[in-house]
């Protein structure tokens, strides 16, 4: 039975298809492009749309994504836009109630969104458990890590830092969220100069923090400290196979905290 519907792209077809399906849980979109006429054909579906993940890049067309979420934001539950977002955020903080996987990449020409985004953040903060943030510029990069550490859940489940910082960033960071447990954190810094491991060793490993903990820098991993921390590697990746592509390009150490 099928009970999933994923689209990469969309066709007449497929709504068509969409029609003649009795029982369907969730429909995932991927990155397709949501013009006014493929809207139009999902809001003249007679069926409830169970819209669960919606990620978008690309230049926006404001007007049909919020006739999208009108119909079907109460169901998503996984968020993800590398476009010029701000008022995409809006548009989920006003529609979307369940969020809980939120994903925010390529944003390096946004600035005037992290605003934004960040009042999302805190919007959802009773049901977001998965959050990732991805770009290489550094003073975004910077502006997420003095914000974030003070609005994040008092619990998530998984981070992911994918980001180009200086010590001085991310040891702010590691402070202002010194009282939240993440299950599963993973760490990539672009800014290869920087040796993040004495800091994540003195606000992480000791403060038993994190459960499973990825972290890629250079030429050094977290195996070197394993004899300060008596920490022992963990013999099975720590981060669910979908989220390995957050961190992809290099070997990634895991250690079981």
């Amino acid at each position: 039975m099928l009970d999933v519907l994923i689209f990469p792209y969309i066709t007449n077809i497929l709504i068509e298809v969409f029609e003649q399906l009795n029982v369907l849980e969730s429909i995932h979109i991927i990155y397709c492009s949501l013009d006014s006429d493929f809207v139009e054909k999902i809001i003249n579906v007679t069926k409830p749309f169970k819209l669960k993940s919606l990620f978008i890049s690309g230049n926006l067309q404001i007007e049909p994504i919020e006739s999208l979420l009108q119909k079907s934001g109460g169901y998503l539950e996984n968020f993800g836009s590398g476009s010029e977002s701000n008022q995409l955020f809006k548009l989920i903080m006003k529609y979307c109630p369940k969020i809980k996987y939120f994903d925010l990449f390529d944003l390096d020409n946004c600035h005037d969104n992290i605003t934004t985004a960040f009042n999302l953040i805190k919007n959802i903060e009773n049901t977001l458990n998965y959050l990732s943030i991805e770009s290489v510029d550094i003073e975004f990069s910077s502006i997420v890590l003095q914000n974030l550490g003070q609005m994040l859940p008092f619990k998530l489940e998984y981070l992911n830092l994918y980001l180009m910082f200086n010590n001085k960033d991310f040891e702010l960071f590691l402070k202002n969220s010194n009282n939240i447990f993440i299950k599963k954190l993973s760490i990539r810094n672009e800014m290869q100069d920087e040796d993040i491991l004495p800091y994540i060793k003195k606000y992480i490993m000791e403060k038993k923090r994190v459960k499973y903990l990825a972290v890629e820098v250079k030429n050094k991993d977290l195996f070197s400290l394993k004899d300060e921390s008596q920490l022992e590697p963990s013999h099975e990746s720590t981060i669910p196979r979908k989220f390995e592509g957050c961190l992809s390009g290099g070997t990634v150490p895991r250690v079981q905290l």
